[in-house]
């Protein structure tokens, strides 16, 4: 019996998503194809590995168990790719970071600048994602690396089989129509008259907010529910309400809005994730310490805000 690398990744990912579309969708794979291959494996293994109960599988005895061994296997193979990175003389290895907007052009223009200096046999691509995506993307093996976010009035739930590492703590501040906050300050519940622009309560960004004009008392009223810090801004500019943004978020406001301190800090943690056999690749080191530089060269402290 001969078993694929390929055909057990895609098993493992059913047992973990429950569908074949889901499996398919986190693999970028039509379900046809990942079908053909689950069948393909069946035949490999000369049983059936999992029955359909509508538009979800359960696996069979047989499954549950090559599921185990899966996680072995594919374990065993990235701790060896990992021993022959560190077995060069060299450093030499690409890595996939996922990345969203105000890291990608607040934080990665001078780390990998620096990086390529300093370290020209590191290659880093990037894959812009939601931020709440970037971690499942590293669990499931499709990201080397992921830039994540904590905030303080919401904490992010943690896969065990990831690690990170704080780059830096950012603040939040207000973005507003230029002249509507006279004050250099204010707290989120004098913003509460204010119409908000926010993002959707299905992103970490959108609940942390709610959540925070939640625990000062009141409910923003939302008019316009966008996802992007810069589209909210413009939207700010043109008087339309008014917005969040952090520290890194700065860097993409236009002319013409005013930037006010809140009087309670708000706070997220932005890091870096990786998986747990990870931990030892020299390269990811390297780059983790090149971004941790970049931001502190930006002022950006990497004390956690949670605990």
């Amino acid at each position: 019996m001969e078993l694929s690398l390929h055909r057990l990744r895609m098993l493992r990912e059913l047992s973990r998503r429950g569908t074949v579309t889901a499996a398919a969708a986190s693999l970028h794979y039509t379900a046809s194809a990942v079908s053909q291959q689950l069948a393909q494996l069946e035949r490999d293994v000369g049983a059936k590995l999992f029955e359909r109960f509508g538009r979800r599988v359960q696996l069979t005895e047989l499954g549950l168990l090559l599921t185990e061994h899966a996680e072995e296997i594919l374990g065993s193979v990235e701790r060896a790719t990992l021993a022959l990175e560190e077995a060069q003389e060299t450093v030499s290895v690409r890595l996939m970071a996922g990345v969203w907007a105000s890291v990608a052009s607040g934080l990665l223009p001078h780390a990998l600048a620096a990086l390529a200096g300093e370290h020209p046999g590191i290659q880093v691509r990037t894959r812009e994602l939601a931020p709440e995506d970037t971690a499942d993307a590293v669990r499931d093996g499709e990201l080397d690396l992921s830039f994540v976010i904590d905030y303080s009035d919401a904490p992010m739930p943690w896969d065990a089989g990831l690690e990170r590492a704080v780059i830096a703590v950012e603040r939040l501040h207000a973005a507003v129509p230029a002249g509507a906050v006279p004050a250099g300050s204010a707290s989120l519940l004098e913003l509460a008259e204010h119409p908000w622009i926010l993002a959707s309560p299905k992103s970490h960004f959108g609940r942390a907010v709610r959540t925070a004009c939640h625990r000062h008392g009141f409910e923003p009223k939302i008019n316009h529910e966008v996802e992007e810090q810069s589209t909210a801004m413009a939207m700010v500019r043109a008087g339309l309400g008014v917005t969040l943004v952090s520290d890194l978020g700065l860097g993409l406001r236009p002319p013409g809005i005013d930037v006010v301190a809140l009087t309670t800090p708000l706070l997220r943690t932005v890091s870096i994730a990786y998986r747990t056999t990870s931990s030892r690749r020299s390269a990811l080191q390297l780059v983790i310490e090149a971004v941790r530089n970049a931001a502190a060269a930006l002022g950006l402290g990497t004390e956690p805000a949670l605990p």
